[in-house]
């Protein structure tokens, strides 16, 4: 039971004063007594508390304003365009000049039944978010894959700038080759100028990071050092990021999923890819750009950064190759062998005495026991590989067991069952 209803029932019914039910029920005279009559004008009404909405709201949005916020929103969704307060506000402002907050149209949406809540979701203050400072200073490239009206799969390969968003070139083809990558790069560097670096995943098409040991360069990778860019890959299992290149994906299939008459052919899907690149560039607002302009305002806005002398080290990874008992095996069965994390173009010819891998060793060892008789005196050796200038790993003790596994197979022997301490004890 309410404390209205009490109250009422304690001075109607019960017949008590107005202090006294004020003092036993800790309230204000005052209010029991427009209680009391408040139930004798309305009855039963005044068990309920009445609204506190104001009789008038002169800053309300009007119910014009709220008709167009509603009719924009369907509008961008059925054309398979961004369709949230941010984008609304933009065609609000420069479209009909209306000023409204993107809250308050996101009020006006959430009312309308318009948006799907996805509390599953992490808030987007939880995400650091990163971009380059200039045009040209980083291009992200991807494909994706697109179904034909007839049923055939193809793929979209997409360059987009890093800065501004700006879409630099999308090409529909059958399937997107290493050699494809290679001349689309070169159309795009003929048409927006070079870049300073790339960001890619680790496709076999943009790099051979992970093609299973064999190490070397594809035709792109190479492109990318002939001219000097800098080339950048994601981790494995981390698209976030190359995140702008994903999202621009997901608006592009979305557009093209809602537009009327599907391609057939890998030219109209090209066609169709010019159009949607104009209208991406040029006409629509990007809210993650300032002031949400265009990405060709963005691109155009600050000068072009240039690619960075910075030699032959043009790789912003490491590549770790695994050594272990397996590859021992093999260079103790064969006179020579090479495991290395990028081979050169041009090949060291290998002596027969000699095993060459990515931690270096000594051609010509020294055998245990000189090691062995000499503790206080750690072994050096006099010469040195050209290909691989890096430091003895006999003389890093304690570098774990792979450096051990190999000195061992070096400086043991093969089935002499020997052990090789690199601390000489």
């Amino acid at each position: 039971m309410s404390r209205a209803r009490l109250v009422i029932t304690a001075v109607v019914v019960e017949g008590r004063g107005v202090r006294e039910v004020a003092r036993d029920y800790d309230l204000s005279p005052g209010w029991v007594s427009r209680l009391v009559a408040r139930y004798r004008d309305e009855g039963e009404a005044a068990f309920e508390p009445r609204s506190r909405r104001p009789k008038r709201s002169p800053r309300a949005t009007s119910a014009e304003s709220v008709e167009l916020i509603i009719d924009l929103r369907r509008r961008l969704v059925a054309s398979g365009n961004d369709a949230g307060p941010e984008t609304i506000r933009w065609h609000l402002v420069h479209h009909h000049g209306v000023e409204l907050s993107a809250a308050t149209i996101g009020r006006v949406l959430h009312r309308a039944a318009l948006v799907t809540p996805q509390p599953h979701k992490r808030p987007r203050s939880s995400y650091v978010r990163f971009a380059a400072e200039q045009p040209n200073e980083t291009w992200q490239a991807d494909f994706t894959h697109y179904r034909l009206a007839v049923g055939t799969d193809v793929e979209i390969l997409c360059w987009l700038d890093d800065h501004a968003r700006y879409a630099l070139r999308l090409t529909a083809h059958e399937r997107v080759s290493g050699s494809i990558v290679l001349n689309e790069f070169r159309a795009a560097i003929a048409q927006h100028g070079m870049p300073a670096s790339t960001l890619t995943d680790n496709g076999m098409v943009f790099t051979t990071r992970f093609s299973g040991g064999k190490g070397g360069r594809n035709a792109f990778e190479a492109e990318l050092r002939r001219l000097g860019i800098t080339q950048k890959n994601s981790r494995p299992n981390h698209p976030t990021t190359c995140g702008k290149v994903e999202r621009f994906q997901q608006t592009l299939k979305r557009w093209l999923t809602a537009q009327g008459e599907q391609p057939e052919t890998i030219a109209q899907l090209q066609a169709l890819l010019e159009v949607f690149a104009a209208d991406y560039n040029h006409e629509r607002p990007h809210r993650s750009l300032p002031q949400h302009c265009t990405p060709a305002d963005a691109y155009q806005r600050r000068p072009k950064a240039t690619t960075g002398d910075r030699g032959d080290d043009t790789h912003d990874r490491v590549r770790h190759d695994i050594i272990d008992k397996a590859v021992g095996s093999r260079c103790a069965s064969t006179a020579a062998c090479t495991t290395s994390a990028w081979v050169p173009n041009t090949a060291t010819p290998a002596s027969s005495s000699s095993c060459t891998t990515s931690t270096y060793v000594s051609p010509t060892p020294r055998p245990v026991s000189s090691y062995a008789s000499s503790p206080s005196t750690r072994p050096r050796t006099t010469s040195r590989s050209a290909a691989h200038p890096g430091p003895n790993p006999v003389d890093q003790p304690n570098k774990g067991s792979r450096v051990s596994d190999v000195s061992r197979h070096h400086n043991g022997g093969a089935g002499k069952n020997r052990t090789f301490d690199p601390r000489g004890s």
